[in-house]
């Protein structure tokens, strides 16, 4: 390092807390033995000369987060056995015991690496279709030497679209009046009718204000494509389930029920035998794919473990999984600790609505956390997820440093706006209040200083506010076009 110049080394100290920082996210697993970027199913259709690759060799590239620092032991097969797929996501495993019987229960959720990111820096669809924070879900039974498994996906609406943040608690989301919609729409599908087969697309979000634009784009794409392997369902989740009344995701449950029995699981017995093939899976999105999302995947997962383990005779005919205290004590903590880790991963906190997953019902603790994690959500949203969105495309080689660069990419001039106007709002406000801590005898002047203070700190908060995108911290190491 002793040919870079002051600046390189500087910028070389972000670069290496950029990529630990991505590091110390959790959520980062690998095993020596098993696949885990397939599910299943994926395994059970292998050709011997798969089962003969190694690890690095037939991982689903889509989930491999450390295929670009692999990129130089990838063209060195004699040192394959050294470099393994790393995953990035949640994984749990539970031994679990119903009427006497023990089983395994399994949930893995893989986030795709393609347009991997941060809440409001990555969005929508890019010109290959591939879907910011797509994650893919499967959930595992293993009983007797049987296997089973349910899998479902979520993933940002996939046309072209973005909600830049700005300041405001919920920037306006924006349509592209230019690109190709249709053509990235189809992009999208047609991969994931090929990898899983028919799609049921439950859309979660509003059907009023700000996110009607999107929820009628979404329509419109599916009719206009025309396919017969897409169902398109939207449930206004905030609507149906207003005053906290939750009991009505049983309308959207008793609406999807026939279509979840014609798409099936996978199953397959202790010889072997391939007993049931999953022949589609449901594709939930709400606006992060994340609050909404897991709620309702929940449910879903839920209902086909109920089928898995009455197949398997695990449970009784007519004997409800829902009875099973224990159980499904271990089912709610593992599905609100998925919605955590997915959350954090892309919106920097734990996941909103968590305790109805982890109790069956809406509480108002429940809304008080939510509000801390909205507050949380909206600070790191703003004033840290720069930094985060340059992390993540420096690890997955989103973007290449190259010491002949003439100029820092991280030194990106600011105005006199984004020093001095927070500077004179936090002037303003504390003069506000030591003005009313010392009053005295003379109210007037008092009120008179408070009322300048604070039309001051008033004022130059709304300025701010109506520059926000000045403020906010905004990647520095990839090019806008290519974020968008």
């Amino acid at each position: 390092m002793l040919h870079l110049t002051d600046i390189q080394l500087q910028d070389n100290k972000t670069f290496l807390a950029m990529l630990n920082h991505v590091l110390n996210v959790d959520g980062f697993y690998f095993s020596t033995t098993y696949d885990l970027t397939h599910t299943l199913q994926r395994l059970s259709n292998t050709s011997p000369e798969f089962q003969e690759m190694s690890l690095l060799e037939r991982a689903d590239q889509r989930f491999v987060w450390n295929g670009h620092l692999l990129r130089e032991l990838s063209a060195q097969p004699e040192v394959h056995r050294f470099a393994l797929p790393v995953l990035h996501g949640f994984i749990t495993m539970h031994s679990c015991s119903v009427n006497g019987k023990y089983f395994d229960w399994i949930l893995i959720s893989r986030r795709s690496c393609f347009r991997a990111g941060v809440r409001y820096y990555v969005r929508g669809i890019d010109s290959e279709g591939h879907a910011a924070n797509f994650v893919e879900t499967e959930q595992i039974v293993h009983y007797n030497g049987s296997k089973a498994s349910f899998v479902q996906t979520r993933g940002s609406i996939p046309v072209f679209w973005s909600q830049r943040p700005n300041l405001k608690y919920k920037p306006l989301p924006q349509i592209s009046k230019v690109a190709n919609h249709m053509d990235g729409f189809q992009r999208h599908f047609d991969s994931q009718v090929i990898i899983y087969g028919k799609q049921v697309i439950i859309n979660l979000i509003n059907q009023k204000g700000s996110e009607k634009p999107l929820e009628q784009t979404f329509a419109t794409m599916v009719s206009s494509l025309g396919s017969g392997m897409m169902r398109y369902i939207a449930f206004d989740f905030h609507k149906e389930c207003k005053n906290m009344r939750w009991d009505r995701l049983s309308i959207l449950l008793d609406q999807v029920a026939e279509m979840q029995d014609e798409l099936s699981y996978f199953l397959v017995d202790s010889a072997g035998q391939v007993v049931a093939n999953q022949e589609g899976v449901f594709r939930s999105n709400c606006m992060d794919c994340l609050d909404r999302t897991n709620v309702i995947q929940s449910l879903l997962a839920r209902r086909s473990l109920q089928a898995q383990l009455q197949r398997l005779g695990v449970l009784h005919v007519g004997q409800k999984l829902e009875e099973q205290d224990e159980f499904e004590k271990i089912y709610k903590n593992a599905w609100a600790d998925n919605a955590n880790a997915c959350a954090k991963q892309y919106a920097g906190t734990g996941a909103l609505k968590t305790d109805f997953t982890r109790t069956g019902k809406r509480t108002h603790l429940g809304l008080i956390m939510d509000g801390w994690n909205s507050m949380i959500r909206y600070y790191k949203n703003n004033f840290s997820d720069g930094f985060r969105q340059d992390s993540i495309d420096l690890f997955l080689g989103n973007y290449s440093v190259d010491e002949l660069e003439s100029h820092s990419p991280l030194s990106v001039p600011r105005d006199w706006k984004f020093l001095a106007l927070p500077i004179i709002m936090v002037v303003a406000f504390s003069m506000c209040i030591i003005c009313l801590l010392m009053a005295g005898d003379t109210w007037t002047e008092t009120l008179a200083y408070v009322l300048f203070w604070g039309v001051a700190s008033i004022g130059t908060f709304f300025i701010i506010l109506y520059n926000g995108k000045d403020f906010v911290d905004a990647p520095r190491l990839v090019q806008k076009e290519k974020i968008d």
